[in-house]
């Protein structure tokens, strides 16, 4: 169990590997507007803040990265934990399917953590 929480931690990260990627460098590019359904015009005004949420995704994806290569429990539940937070307040607030699609992953992977880890201190 505690290597499945690692993998399915892992996997997280990368996701939001790229989605930083599409946030930060492909928003206001073809590529950028297929996935988030946009117009130029929308993708060109909003590229600022969406490179500034692409950067925090990044710093999410660091934070897991960092608890499973330090084998940090308590570093690696907090980042957990805040990707299902950011998961579901942008379902509620922006598009609902960023709840399966962020939130619900990093929720499995959270519990497995947990479940896998046992009472562990980190």
């Amino acid at each position: 169990m505690r290597t499945l929480g690692r993998v399915l931690a892992v996997l997280v990260a990368v996701e939001h590997i790229g989605i930083m990627i599409l946030e930060m460098f492909f928003w206001d590019h073809p590529v950028g507007r297929q996935v988030f359904s946009m117009t130029p015009e929308i993708s060109a005004a909003s590229a600022t803040l969406a490179a500034n949420q692409g950067l925090y995704n990044g710093f999410l994806a660091a934070g897991i990265f960092w608890g499973v290569g330090s084998d940090r429990r308590d570093v690696l539940v907090f980042f957990l934990s805040c990707v299902v937070a950011a998961g579901l307040f942008g379902g509620a607030t922006a598009k609902t399917s960023i709840i399966f699609t962020q939130a619900m992953p990093a929720l499995a992977a959270l519990f497995v953590v947990l479940v896998g880890s046992g009472r562990r201190a980190n």
